[in-house]
């Protein structure tokens, strides 16, 4: 198939998940990667409808005033920090944009005007878990297809390339996590390769190394998980034995034996190898367990300023009951906890719970309950009989938001205050718009916790009609 070259476009602003907006002369919208907002640019096109076009950067014909240099040597092929060509004011703005369109689009709702969003301090090594892929289908440069070389290293630790899931960026030094996370992926790989052992192909489903997760905390502590595909007691505590030596000053060292065809591990019995098993984080005056399992906001900074946010929205009051969905390790509950006379939170996630029930016990809590499950399933009339109505509810839900039936809930128990914190307005929005005839909105706040991403935190604050 031909590829098509539309020369000259001018991108006139963002789109959703990072794209940018233009338009062709037949009155077409082009949805365009790679753009900046100002930006001249010459793009080949991916995909033609009768509505709209598809298309990729390739050429930067006149640069917008916004568009800076990228930092990394991966931009461009590696999946994630798709914005770093545009300076982080405009990265700020724009998300604070997004957040006002979806309110506006998609739950037509009517609110005051947002609070300005809360900026990112670090552009750079701010998140606390990483997870990176071991693969024996690495990323080829153009340089290298043209060589015909026989002799090309295929086996790669890093990141997805974007829609191909089987092709992985071998990824040198990543901006997003601070050391030692890039000297353990890179020092590992290269003793994979000294072993001959195999990097796991995941269209064959073969491969001893799979995964490797890292975890840090502001404390500086770290903790790592190799996953593997089989079962090589051998292999495993060489591979183990390495990762101790080599870093000594880590926490905690962890394995796991993964032989389904999915990646996720929750299912699975995560092994301690060595180490205490688990990490402190601390936010304020209050510690939370992190175990390997464990839920926590991945840009620990920005968690407090989440949390803080969360709390002043709710206004809390000596007496008042707190109902925490989706609580994760039990984190906004916590943070709540001593300004109200008790938090009920509810995980599906059983090892999140178990964490959330330490969590509390840790900082001296005794006014919380914590219940694993489904939340359509648990918030129940029986949990109300039990704890009582809420006052406040605070609901963070995955990207999916909330089931219709916990929406519905939400209606009947009729909380004075609804504090929603979201990772995707547009779910958000849909929700809110169904609580709109109940419920008007107080206060929206956007929060940066991806600095280099178009994804954005926000936080909804509700009170009853």
């Amino acid at each position: 198939m031909k590829k098509i070259t539309l020369p000259n476009i001018a991108i006139l602003q963002t789109a959703a998940e990072g794209k940018t907006l233009a338009r062709h002369e037949d009155g077409r919208i082009i949805f365009v990667e790679g753009a900046v907002p100002g930006d001249v640019v010459d793009v080949q096109v991916i995909k033609s409808k009768k509505d709209y076009i598809e298309a990729k950067t390739v050429h930067v014909v006149s640069p917008s005033p916004d568009r800076v240099v990228p930092f990394c040597q991966h931009f461009g092929v590696c999946g994630g920090c798709k914005w770093q060509q545009l300076r982080y004011e405009k990265q700020a703005e724009y998300k604070q944009q997004l957040v006002e369109e979806a309110l506006r689009r998609i739950g037509k709702l009517q609110f005051p005007s947002l609070l300005p969003i809360i900026k990112a301090p670090q552009h750079q090594y701010y998140r606390n878990k990483l997870e990176f892929t071991f693969s024996n289908k690495r990323w080829l440069t153009t340089d290298e297809i043209a060589s015909e070389s026989t002799h090309i290293e295929r086996n790669a630790v890093g990141f997805h390339i974007p829609g191909m899931f089987d092709r992985i960026v071998d990824i040198q030094h990543c901006y997003l996590q601070n050391d030692p996370s890039n000297a353990i992926r890179n020092s590992l790989r290269q003793y994979a390769l000294q072993q001959n052992w195999s990097f796991y192909d995941v269209k064959e489903h073969r491969g001893f190394l799979r995964n490797l997760i890292v975890r840090t905390t502001n404390t500086g502590e770290v903790l790592v998980i190799l996953s593997v595909g089989h079962d090589d007691a051998e292999k495993i505590q060489l591979a183990m034995d390495f990762l101790v030596e080599q870093f000594p000053q880590l926490t905690s060292y962890h394995y796991v034996v993964n032989t389904k065809k999915n990646d996720t591990l929750y299912d699975l019995d995560i092994v301690t190898y060595h180490g205490r098993g688990f990490l402190y984080e601390q936010l304020e005056d209050l510690r939370f367990k992190v175990s390997p399992k464990s839920f926590f906001q991945t840009n620990t900074t920005q968690a407090l300023a989440l949390y803080q946010t969360a709390r002043q929205f709710a206004q809390l009051q000596p007496t008042d009951t707190v109902y925490d969905l989706y609580t994760g390790t039990g984190s906004i509950g916590i943070f709540m906890a001593r300004q109200c006379e008790k938090v009920v939170g509810i995980e599906e996630v059983e090892a999140a719970i178990a964490d959330a029930k330490y969590n509390a016990q840790l900082n001296g809590l005794q006014n919380t309950h914590f219940y694993a499950g489904d939340v359509k399933k648990l918030l129940t009339v029986d949990m109300v009989q039990q704890h009582g109505k809420p006052d406040v509810l605070i609901t963070d839900p995955p990207r999916a938001g909330m089931h219709a039936d916990v929406v519905q809930t939400l209606l009947e128990l009729s909380p004075k205050r609804i504090v929603y914190v979201s990772c995707n307005p547009s779910t958000q929005a849909r929700d809110l718009q169904l609580l709109a005839d109940r419920y008007n909105i107080t206060h929206v706040q956007p929060v940066d916790m991806f600095p280099h991403t178009f994804h954005i935190e926000n936080v909804v604050a509700l009170e009853l009609a």
